[in-house]
Parts: C-alpha cells; sequence; structure tokens
C-alpha cells in the first residue's frame, strides 16, 4: 500500500503488525478548545484544512465547516481525485485541485513530513494544519468534525448545534452504527480480499440500510426533526452509493434510490442551504474508478438483481 515509513514515502509499504502499531501511535490526535487549554484555541484565521470532494470522510468536516459558517474562519486546500500516480495525494492549479495555500506543497505526505519528519503511517485526508505551531492537529474525520461543532461555536454561527446536549446520547448511538456498519461497510466489501469477506461484508452492509430505511420512515432526520452530527456523517456515503459504491465497490445488491425513505433523505439534505455546494459527484467518480489495486478483481458481485418477470407478450416484445 501506500504509506510512509519514518519519514519516507513508499507506494508499495508491507502493513505488518509492527507497521500497524508504529502507525496507530503515530495519528495525529490533537484537540482544539473554545479556551486554549489545550494548546490549541480556537482562533479564527488559525487552521488551514485539506480535503478531497472524493472522500467521504474528508466531506463530513467540509460539510461542517459550511453549515457552521466557518469559511472565513477556517481555509481550505482540495487535493487531485486522481490517486493513482506515485505520489498519491496531490496539488496543483487545474480544474480539480488548488495549490497548498499554506505551506506550499505538492504533495500530501510532504505535509505530513513537515509535522513529524519520522511519521509512519497512512497518508489520508482530511487534515487539520495549525499555522501557529507549524503542524497538524489531527487527521480524524469525526474528531474534526466534533471539535467544529463545539469548540468554535462562539466564531461561526452559535444558533447551529450539530451535536445538542439533549441528542448527545443519541447521536453517539447513531454513529456507532452507522460509521463501521455503513461508512466503513463499503469499504469492508469492496476491498475484500475472499469471496467469503465480502459476502459477509456486502450482506452487512444492506441489512443495515434496511433498518436505516425503517428508522428514516417516521422522522425527518436520523436523530428526529433536526439535523445533528449524524446526518453529516452518513450523507457523504449516501450521496456516493449509487455513483460509486454501487459498481466500484461492488455493494449493488440494490440501489439507494430503491429505498424511498432513504433516498428521499438523500435529497432533503443536499438542498439544505450550503450542502450541494459541498458536493462534487465528477471528483467522486474521478476517484473511485481510479486505479485501486486493494479490490480483487476475482470477487463476484452479489448483484444486480433482476426480476425477469414473465415473457412479454409478442406485441410487448
Amino acid at each position: 500500500m501506500k504509506a510512509m515509513v519514518d519519514g519516507i514515502w513508499h507506494t508499495d509499504a508491507q502493513p505488518t503488525p509492527e507497521w500497524r502499531a508504529a502507525a496507530e501511535r503515530a495519528r495525529f490526535s490533537g484537540r482544539i478548545s473554545a479556551d486554549g487549554s489545550s494548546g490549541f484555541a480556537a482562533e479564527p484565521g488559525r487552521y488551514h484544512l485539506y480535503i478531497s470532494y472524493a472522500c467521504p470522510f474528508a466531506h463530513r468536516t467540509l460539510l461542517a465547516r459550511r453549515l457552521l459558517g466557518l469559511e472565513g474562519a477556517i481555509s481550505l486546500s482540495v487535493l487531485d481525485p486522481d490517486w493513482s500516480g506515485p505520489d498519491g495525494w496531490v496539488f496543483n492549479d487545474g480544474p480539480l485541485a488548488t495549490p497548498d495555500h499554506v505551506n506550499g506543497c505538492a504533495t500530501l505526505p510532504e505535509v505530513y513530513r513537515l509535522a513529524d519528519p519520522r511519521f509512519t503511517g497512512k497518508v489520508t485526508v482530511p487534515v487539520l494544519w495549525d499555522r501557529a505551531r507549524g503542524t497538524i492537529v489531527n487527521n480524524e474525520s469525526a474528531e474534526i468534525m466534533r471539535m467544529l461543532a463545539t469548540e468554535f461555536r462562539a466564531i461561526g454561527r452559535p444558533e447551529v448545534d450539530l451535536y445538542p446536549e439533549a441528542l448527545r446520547a443519541e447521536i453517539d448511538r447513531l454513529n456507532a452504527f452507522v460509521g463501521p456498519r455503513i461508512n466503513g461497510g463499503v469499504y469492508r466489501a469492496g476491498f475484500a480480499a475472499t469471496q467469503e469477506a465480502y459476502d459477509a461484508a456486502v450482506l452487512d452492509l444492506f441489512a443495515a440500510l434496511d433498518v436505516l430505511e425503517e428508522q428514516l420512515s417516521g422522522r425527518q432526520y436520523l436523530a428526529g426533526e433536526r439535523l445533528t452530527e449524524a446526518d453529516l456523517r452518513l450523507f457523504p456515503t449516501l450521496i456516493r452509493f449509487d455513483v460509486a459504491y454501487y459498481g466500484a465497490l461492488r455493494c449493488n445488491l440494490r440501489r439507494l434510490v430503491e429505498y424511498p425513505c432513504l433516498w428521499a433523505y438523500t435529497r432533503r439534505l443536499y438542498h439544505l442551504p450550503g450542502i450541494a455546494e459541498t458536493v462534487r459527484l465528477d471528483h467522486v467518480k474521478r476517484h473511485y474508478w481510479d486505479d485501486h489495486a486493494m479490490i480483487n478483481r476475482r470477487i463476484v458481485p452479489i448483484g444486480p438483481t433482476l426480476d425477469l418477470g414473465e415473457a412479454p407478450t409478442a406485441a410487448a416484445a
């Protein structure tokens, strides 16, 4: 796989148990706090977000930034959706990316090396960079979202509360369900190494979608009648489902449009103010039909299912 080992970029790194342990220890897990007690104070103009429109995990942080009104407080650089080149995520001044507006790097591995010259692990988006300390604060999308939603309330739109106190237990329950079974489920199916692993993963994914279809039959949003963080964690997977995961990752038992409640919910979120502008399906398609060596093309996809019905009449034929 493409990864860094002791600060050196490799296109064919071998994920040994020792490598995985080192990669987990090397993850950036700093925390921004409103009062600055964590060492990273919530200040306008201090932080920079590196994202790809193709990546659903980066997308959720972009959604939070937009809905919380933090565009003027947190700047942005966009990486090219084509990931198959030797450098992985890259910057450019073409139509699908931007330059690195803060560090002037050509690739995302260079940004990671600036933060930790001996970094070992995968180089992923999103990345939240601190201009003041010259380092990566955090590269875990769920943690970045939560910090934006809770620690930047006084800077953005304080009337928008994505993690309200009264709904936190329900939001946490939903995140614990959606994260592994749907956000991660599409990848467990798509990157399965064996037919048996694929079959189990894809059936679990669609069982989870069935559960949410039932839940959304009686409510507007996942946690009830208001938009929350839980919706922003689910939406990026749903909006990519039919255009990417159905085909490229073989999640093709059913299309999302065949789920009436989930499809209505996806369209409802898409048309909320500010959300459509964060969706770039041209980036998504380019990325997922890129050269992903991790996909075992010998695995037979589960669908699509066909209902051939009865033989048509001569006139209908």
